[in-house]
């Protein structure tokens, strides 16, 4: 099923840990997926690879200096009460400096960051009450038991 014609875009997700084992998420601001939790990233600009796009993206919404190591997960995303749909790609990351913090540099995008556990992403990505709490290629990441 084609969304108007459109092509998926690309979206690109750091999945960083802290010396616990936690990850970081934001709670996400813009109209795609409001409300939900997710991890830093964006949008594949033209003539950028997986682990240059997830490098400056963090940067530019944590401030946060990554090295991006592998690919540790892909999703098929369709959003069709926007009709959108992604192909995302999920990256591990190590923070270069341990000690330095996320900033929320981008209000308008992300309400700020905390670090979740891993039961904690995935007791969210199991919920069936209908209240869904995670960004949905996060969801589906985790409901392919790719991250955890």
């Amino acid at each position: 099923m084609a969304c108007n014609g459109q092509h998926p875009r690309v979206g690109i997700f750091a999945i960083i840990s802290d010396e616990q084992g936690r990850l970081l998420m934001g709670r996400r601001l813009s109209k795609l997926g409001r409300g939900h939790w997710g991890f830093p990233g964006g949008h594949l600009e033209q003539g950028e690879g997986f682990f240059e796009c997830v490098q400056r993206e963090t940067l530019e919404e944590t401030g946060l200096h990554v090295l991006a190591t592998k690919v540790v997960g892909v999703t098929n995303d369709v959003f069709n009460e926007l009709d959108k749909h992604y192909v995302t790609v999920f990256t591990e990351c190590s923070r270069q400096d341990n000690g330095q913090q996320p900033e929320t540099l981008e209000p308008q995008k992300c309400e700020g960051w905390v670090w979740k556990t891993p039961e904690e992403i995935r007791i969210m990505a199991e919920r069936r009450d209908g209240k869904q709490q995670l960004f949905l290629p996060v969801e589906h990441l985790v409901l392919q038991g790719a991250l955890l």
